[in-house]
């Protein structure tokens, strides 16, 4: 790839050209050298997400020349055997097409070690492999460690790598690390993770992955807040009535019975995904945005959002069971392979949160999620209040509703708003219309995969899009009182598939004269 670039003797004496600082804004983005481990390569996560966006980034030219890629796991494999299955992956998930050339290029840096996480003599070998690729320079290094395990292993994974030394940088290089989701079960058991994890790697070194985070829509949520003056006036307690946040599936556990029974919905989704959108739509206007401060203002909303009481009337979670979805008829979650019939796990979780400042004090935060329910989507709807006074006569408003603003984080990515318009003919009846900003029709330029963009930035050391220890801990300070009542009082209420969850979920609005948005 060709990068525009201006002769070096512009920058002479320490003069800054400020046609290259604008030039520069506009390139992309491209990794330093550097190289990447993953323990836990043969999981899903790694065959259908990381290793495909790890070619796309090369295929894209965002990788720097001699890009390292270390694979670690049990499998007794040799280095042709590593390349054939990562080329597999590629094959079957890559969003660019495969070209013959990138790809010999990328498996020249592939390097498989075999080992368990407790085998000193399987990290020694790992850190041997490691020392060979930065001899050779194509490294400088620096490296990236992603831990693409369950939470269990962490702290096996950092023991070795700061008793084998891999953890530690020297001179100008970097080591940081990469960890996925889950961040505990509760406030106690992620503090306890990030203090495992801080006691090897600084916070300023630690990227924890929330994937929503990297996706274009999520992030331009604060493009459309902070870019145009049309909302800000608008984006309080003053105009906004309600909030609904919703990430609804499709799909049931599909062979993930294991992983899921004692997790549930509202761990899986709400505490981070959904608490991460909350965040974003509800900060205040950062200084700029970079890392520190954009995750203090995160931080600051999140200090003061609270679960609503009394949880009898202000939450709602629900199993799904068998019913229609679309044509198909399917199983219910009791009746699916590998689960507890007797477990209480939701698959369906919905609460009302508040935030107390000045901006959004008195307006609901509703958080919903859940799987087998009527199609697939997300989204983050603000629902404003109606005029104070309305000069329309009676019955010409009966098919309006209130102002929504609606941004559609997938599977139609954009942002629709709707209000009220006079209906062509000579009286005065106001319906409401629909304004739709698509993605996909405004944008030639295809969103890259969010593994694709949050992978780069974390070797370019760019960490708005993850959050901090703190963020995670406050995000199930949060959450843990609502956890705490449900495995105290009563048992999920069990919602056919294909519908939109149980009773108690439109009763909680219900109550307060609100109702769900159906999508």
């Amino acid at each position: 790839m060709s990068n525009t670039s201006l002769p070096d003797h512009y920058e002479a004496d320490g003069w800054e050209n400020p046609l290259r600082s604008a030039l520069d804004k506009r390139l992309p983005r491209i990794a330093g050298p550097s190289g990447m481990v993953i323990f836990g390569v043969t999981g899903d996560l790694a065959k259908k997400k990381l290793l495909p966006a790890i070619y796309d980034l090369a295929n894209r030219g965002l990788l720097p020349a001699g890009f390292s890629l270390v694979g670690f796991g049990r499998r007794d494999w040799s280095k042709e055997d590593f390349e054939e299955y990562i080329r597999s992956a590629v094959e079957a998930g890559a969003r660019t097409e495969f070209r013959e050339n990138v790809w010999l290029r990328l498996a020249e840096g592939m390097h498989f070690v075999q080992g368990n996480f407790d085998d000193d003599e399987a990290f020694d070998r790992l850190a041997d492999t490691l020392q060979r690729i930065d001899e050779s320079g194509a490294t400088s290094g620096n490296w990236a460690f992603y831990l693409s395990v369950p939470p269990n292993f962490f702290s096996d994974v950092c023991h070795q790598l700061q008793r084998s030394g891999m953890a530690e940088a020297k001179g100008k290089s970097w080591r940081r690390v990469i960890v996925e989701k889950p961040f505990g079960h509760d406030q106690e058991s992620a503090r306890e993770l990030n203090e495992i994890i801080n006691s090897v790697f600084p916070e300023r070194s630690v990227f924890r992955i929330d994937h929503y985070l990297g996706k274009e829509t999520v992030q331009n949520i604060l493009a459309l807040r902070f870019a145009n003056q049309l909302f800000d006036p608008l984006w309080n307690s003053h105009y906004v009535d309600h909030v609904q946040i919703t990430m609804a599936e499709d799909i049931g556990l599909g062979g993930r019975a294991g992983y899921y029974d004692g997790i549930g919905a509202a761990r899986d989704v709400i505490q981070n995904h959904l608490i991460q959108l909350l965040a974003l739509v509800a900060m205040e206007e950062p200084v700029d945005f970079t890392p520190s401060q954009l995750q203090s203002e995160k931080i600051k909303v999140l200090r003061a959002t609270r679960p609503v009481e009394p949880f009898s009337k202000t939450t709602a979670r629900g199993q799904y069971a068998s019913g229609w979805q679309g044509s198909e008829l399917v199983k219910g979650l009791r009746e699916e392979e590998g689960f507890d019939p007797e477990s209480k796990t939701e698959t369906y979780a919905a609460c009302t949160l508040e935030i107390n400042s000045r901006r959004w004090a008195g307006v609901p935060f509703y958080l919903r999620t859940g799987k087998r329910l009527g199609r697939r989507v997300t989204e983050i709807a603000l629902v404003f209040k109606d005029a104070p006074h309305q000069p329309f006569a009676a019955g010409t408003r009966d098919t309006q509703g209130q102002n929504v603003v609606v941004i559609r984080v997938q599977p139609d990515e954009g942002m629709l708003m709707r209000f009220g318009s006079k209906v062509p003919g000579s009286a005065m009846e106001v319906r409401d219309v629909n304004m739709d900003f698509s993605y996909s029709e405004a944008f030639t330029e295809e969103s890259p995969e969010a593994y694709e963009r949050l992978i780069l930035d974390a070797l370019l050391d760019e960490a708005s899009l993850f959050p901090t220890n703190e963020e995670v801990e406050l995000s199930w300070q949060i959450l843990d009182p609502i956890l705490r009542f449900w495995a105290d009082h009563g048992e999920p209420e069990d919602y056919p598939a294909g519908t939109w969850g149980p009773h108690s979920a439109d009763r909680m609005l219900e109550r307060v004269g609100r109702s769900w948005r159906r999508p």
